[in-house]
């Protein structure tokens, strides 16, 4: 029999061999949270994400050691292509591995891309050149479609009730890997010079300083991909027989209750006139702009210099702050969240965060004025609190973003998304290397020194996106008007 004929939705069609009927069918018939699915959303987001911000806090001294800069104040010209680089290559694709993903289905877009973190993400580490650094970082992007797709894929593992958990340990996965990649680069970077009693000078790690942690985010990717032998695909593959066969083992009352679902997946809409997916869109793309350049900002500011508005860090204390954020930002999604987020909705929850990141960023520069303890503690609890508004930020956008559209365009939703928000992060490096190399040659300038500039600036952005969720700008889902 090609249907059940007794679902638990008594109007819902079922067909045998696809697989995404399946998992409809699990998420009726077990109403609870799908643990083993969360974990697998949470650990390849977690695997796409820890490449991406892993290098900033060794890229200042990559670029040194790569002789490509011709003075100190350029280097954070140079770092910020090759951070862009990854976003470049990213937003040329993403709609493609949409489409695919909508096609042939999530896993293998899925395998893919973490097949391509465990290849270019290894020889980013081996870079002996400036140009082998920006081609290996790009590719990196290009042949990585995981962030869409497990976004789409994570509502798809549950039922309703739990799609807003389900999005949160996307952006959880996605918030720890751009916090707990950094704090693998700067504690394992350069590691014959900081561990000379493991890594000696004249060892494969000494040649190559930058290896090591590249290496162990490849390792773990390897144990995310043997993991995806198990992960269930949920994309519908509904044939032209199958549909037939339900609509005969249907009595009549049901037949015509279910003309429009055995007509198989709703018409495609045109998702440039889909006014709340665009909006929310551009909400994500705003924020995110705002949050890769705070990440490379600050992995720069806190190594550079005191004479340059710096902190002085090293790269293992820059390491150490951002691990220190990466677990408090995973202890408030999985224990926090989920409750202030039934008590004030997504986009509520979003403007509060954004309102109070902005003070919080406006004292940045004042850091400057502490030392020793009390500088460590201020810093510490600075990042993990803005980490944390990032986090609620984005994952209000994902929200929308999700329900604003049909599963069978989810995929290709997703895949607009990431190549607008691709395009807004590919500029934030660059333009956040380029604005620190300016801000570092007027630190002493009379109105708004140097770092005070940086983040004024990164405050516009976070002021704009803040406008931005308010009407007429942002328009909800029908589903999330409430």
């Amino acid at each position: 029999m090609a249907a059940n004929q007794e679902p638990l939705l008594k109007n819902k069609v079922y067909y045998e061999n696809c697989p995404g009927c399946v998992q409809e069918q699990k998420n009726e018939i077990h109403r609870g949270i799908p643990y083993r699915e969360f974990l697998y959303v949470w650990t390849v987001t977690l695997c796409t994400g820890l490449p991406i911000a892993s290098l900033f806090p060794y890229l200042y001294f990559m670029i040194r050691d790569l002789n490509i800069a011709k003075t100190e104040e350029d280097i954070g010209f140079y770092a910020g292509f090759v951070g862009a680089s990854y976003m470049l290559g990213r937003a040329l694709t993403s709609i493609f591995w949409g489409r695919v993903a909508d096609k042939y289905g999530r896993k293998p877009v899925i395998v893919i891309g973490v097949f391509s973190v465990i290849i270019f993400n290894t020889l980013f580490g081996l870079s002996v050149s400036y140009w082998m650094a920006i081609v290996t970082r790009f590719l990196l992007g290009a042949l990585n479609g995981l962030l869409g797709t497990v976004k789409a894929y994570s509502i798809e593992v549950c039922s309703q009730e739990h799609q807003a958990f389900a999005l949160s340990l996307v952006s959880t996965g996605w918030g720890i890997g751009l916090t707990l990649g950094p704090s693998i680069g700067g504690y394992l970077a350069q590691p014959a010079e900081k561990y000379p009693n493991i890594f000696s000078e004249n060892s494969f790690f000494g040649r190559f300083p930058y290896f090591l942690p590249s290496l162990i985010i490849s390792l773990f990717a390897i144990a995310v991909l043997i993991s995806c032998i198990w992960l269930p695909e949920t994309l519908h593959n509904h044939s032209k027989n199958a549909k037939v066969e339900a609509v005969e083992a249907l009595p009549d009352h049901i037949k015509n209750n279910n003309n429009e679902e055995m007509e198989g997946s709703p018409p495609k809409q045109n998702l440039f006139k889909n006014w709340p997916l665009m909006s929310s869109i551009i909400v994500y793309c705003i924020f995110s702009l705002h949050d890769m350049a705070y990440t490379e900002i600050f992995s720069l500011w806190a190594v550079s210099g005191r004479s340059y508005g710096g902190l002085g860090f090293s790269s293992d204390q820059v390491g150490q702050v951002l691990a220190i954020s990466g677990f408090s930002v995973l202890v408030f999604q999985l224990f926090i969240y989920p409750r202030l987020e039934k008590l004030t909705g997504p986009v509520l929850f979003a403007r509060i965060g954004a309102i109070l990141a902005i003070p919080l960023i406006f004292g940045y520069p004042f850091m400057t004025y502490l030392s020793g303890l009390e500088l460590t503690i201020v810093v510490n609890c600075a990042s993990v609190l803005k980490n944390i508004l990032s986090v609620i930020i984005i994952t209000c956008a994902n929200i929308l973003q999700n329900n604003a559209v049909p599963q069978n365009q989810r995929g290709a939703a997703n895949g607009l998304s990431m190549t607008a928000m691709s395009l807004c992060k590919a500029a934030a490096p660059a333009g956040g290397g380029i604005i620190f190399s300016w801000a570092q040659k007027h630190q002493h300038a009379f109105f708004f020194p140097g770092d005070q500039m940086v983040f004024f600036i990164l405050n516009v952005v976070e002021f704009v996106g803040l406008i931005f969720t308010f009407k007429p700008f942002l328009e909800l889902p029908s589903n999330l008007e409430n």
